[in-house]
């Protein structure tokens, strides 16, 4: 019983991670938005990185390539030039440096030799008996019958002797802004976060991006929690 809590608990941390990392089923996002996007009539568009460093670099364009996708297949259209685009859409996006996370959980301790344990004798001890003495003591060890003392099972703290796994999880961000180039006013603020155990923009972005526009503009006002299926699952 002992080794099969012992196993859960190892295999605990491997499985957060993969939850937390959307590897093994989905992509999962927290999206909040307010809008008032006018009705989808063939206006025109253009996108813009909310970050000028970002201007005219390969890796924006391809983010804004799947951004003018998405905004297309809600009916909206792209321009060939600002200024004659009716809509200006500011793109940003990055990922932080991490902060390191630590997972504890209890070990087996068979290999430390002592009477008690979660192996040996149960979580609590359970034996009265250290290599044919009486167990008197609450530290008994080889070459002597007893400690001073009276063993208390509830003294034992099953943490005290654990082991620990860190990894560090990352914390990603899409910022999206859209504005009437007539008079600049805004028309949708869009932000979505999401965390995973890796800093890969070009898996992140992308993911991202389709968060952002499931269900888009959206309810103006609401944060939700956004499930991206992976790529082969899609349609």
């Amino acid at each position: 019983m002992n080794n099969i809590r012992t196993i859960i608990m190892r295999l605990f941390a491997p499985l957060a991670l993969m939850v937390l990392a959307g590897c093994a089923t989905s992509f999962k996002a927290d999206v909040s938005r307010f809008q008032a996007m006018p009705a989808p009539a063939g206006q025109s568009f253009v996108i813009q990185p909310a970050d000028p460093t970002l201007s005219g670099g390969l890796e924006f364009a391809n983010y804004a390539k799947l951004v003018a996708a998405k905004m297309e297949a809600n009916g909206y259209r792209p321009a060939s030039d600002a200024k004659d685009a009716s809509l200006i859409v500011w793109l940003d996006y990055g990922v932080d440096k991490g902060v390191e996370k630590t997972v504890t959980y209890p070990r087996s301790y068979s290999s430390f030799g002592m009477g008690y344990g979660w192996n040996r004798f149960g979580a609590w001890g359970g034996s009265p008996y250290w290599g044919g003495y009486p167990y008197y003591g609450r530290y008994p060890y080889y070459g002597s019958p007893y400690y001073s003392g009276w063993y208390d099972p509830f003294w034992y703290d099953p943490w005290a002797y654990s082991e620990t796994e860190s990894y560090t999880v990352y914390t990603s961000f899409l910022d999206l802004k859209i504005a009437r180039s007539s008079d600049g006013d805004r028309v949708f603020e869009g932000m979505a976060k999401a965390r995973s155990t890796h800093d890969r923009l070009t898996e992140l972005v992308p993911n991202l991006i389709e968060a952002m526009f499931t269900g888009f503009p959206g309810n103006s006002g609401e944060e939700i929690r956004i499930t991206v299926p992976p790529v082969a699952k899609r349609r």
